[in-house]
């Protein structure tokens, strides 16, 4: 059983990582995985935050850094080091398929961190913004699947390793979305509001 599931992980990451190979993807993909990239939107959510919520948006942002670092810490921490499973590109029997496309890093592969805290802060973010907003919810994941998505393309995570991410890093956002959210609720509800 869990040969046959990492031969259609590995099948499935060749027909991403070679199968879908194109010049767009080629200079795309490594620019989502990288966290550089992403900085204006980090930046961007918290001045909004900040301006828009005062008081109010500095727990925002605190509660999704408390969120990021639950991500991170599980993923790369917990997880990794147990499972320590070999990323795509550091596997030998894989090196004459792979094709180079960013530094492939020496930690472990399983789940992928990127797609942990990616559907972790987004899922946060649709759970505090959702109602006042509802395009959060598929700008959101499909925001957090391109960056898991990237993962496999460029050639350093297996499908499986980034649906466990996302898996994680879901229940994550859930989990904090729902605390913050509730705390929300016991303030308006002691404030009269």
């Amino acid at each position: 059983m869990i040969e046959s599931l990492q031969q259609f992980d590995v099948e499935l990451f060749l027909k991403i990582h070679r199968g879908m190979a194109n010049p767009f993807f080629d200079w795309l993909m490594p620019l989502l995985r990288n966290r550089y990239f992403w900085a204006p939107l980090y930046l961007f959510i918290v001045i909004f935050c900040m301006m828009e919520y005062k008081k109010r948006g500095a727990h925002i942002i605190g509660m999704l850094l408390i969120t990021f670092a639950l991500g991170d810490l599980t993923a790369s921490r917990l997880i990794k080091p147990f499972v320590a499973r070999l990323r795509p590109c550091n596997d030998l029997s894989l090196a004459d398929l792979l094709i180079s496309r960013v530094h492939c890093g020496s930690g472990f592969s399983f789940p992928s961190a990127h797609a942990t805290n990616h559907f972790a802060i987004a899922v946060f973010l649709i759970l505090v913004f959702y109602d006042k907003w509802k395009w959060i919810l598929p700008i959101g994941l499909a925001w957090a699947f391109l960056i898991s998505f990237s993962q496999i393309y460029v050639g350093v995570h297996y499908p499986i390793d980034t649906m466990a991410g996302a898996l994680l890093g879901t229940a994550i956002g859930l989990l904090t979305g729902t605390i913050y959210r509730k705390i929300q609720q016991n303030k308006q509800w002691k404030s009269g509001n």
